[in-house]
């Protein structure tokens, strides 16, 4: 299956980057490439929310699952560990991609990047699955990988997305592409 870039989006020390078109019938899976996503607040958490009304309410019911995995630099200590704090149940609250108690950290080599699938969104007879797994730098310093998969409880079509930080500020690339 070939993979079409549909949208790029550059966000600058903004607070947050939403898709509100090309999510549509098209195609059954899109695909959000994050590359060197940087918080300016430390302690934020990157997080997502999707939309049935072309973005003028970011607020889709989802049902959530996180756990991460992380490997300190001077190799003191490695983990694999459910993230209960990053669980979602029935809410409209935005999604972390990244869970981390230091968050992404705004030391100048800070970053993350990973890949977020959103499974046929505009289906309206069943529920939007998704998946997530997000790779980034903690503060500790320590490499963190996340992953969180879930459903947008609805029915309605899911046909806009956003993504912004817990607090503050962000930059990076986000790419949309569909795939079929």
């Amino acid at each position: 299956m070939a993979m079409t870039l549909l949208a790029t989006n550059t966000p600058s020390g903004v607070s947050s980057s939403a898709f509100t078109s090309s999510i549509d019938s098209t195609y059954k899976l899109y695909i959000f490439k994050f590359i060197n996503i940087a918080m300016a607040t430390n302690d934020a958490e990157f997080t997502w929310n999707g939309s049935t009304d072309s973005g003028s309410n970011y607020n889709a019911t989802k049902t959530v699952s996180a756990f991460a995995s992380g490997h300190n630099e001077d190799d003191s200590d490695a983990f694999m560990e459910y993230k209960g704090g990053s669980d979602l149940y029935q809410s409209t609250a935005y999604q972390n991609i990244s869970q981390d108690p230091e968050g992404t950290g705004t030391e100048s080599e800070a970053a993350g990047s990973g890949t977020l699938f959103l499974f046929n969104p505009s289906n309206t007879t069943y529920v939007k699955h998704f998946y997530c797994v997000f790779t980034f730098l903690q503060t500790t310093p320590s490499a963190w990988s996340m992953h969180t998969s879930g459903y947008f409880n609805t029915t309605s079509a899911i046909d806009a997305v956003d993504f912004k930080p817990s607090s503050g500020n962000f930059s990076g690339t986000i790419k949309m592409y569909g795939v079929g």
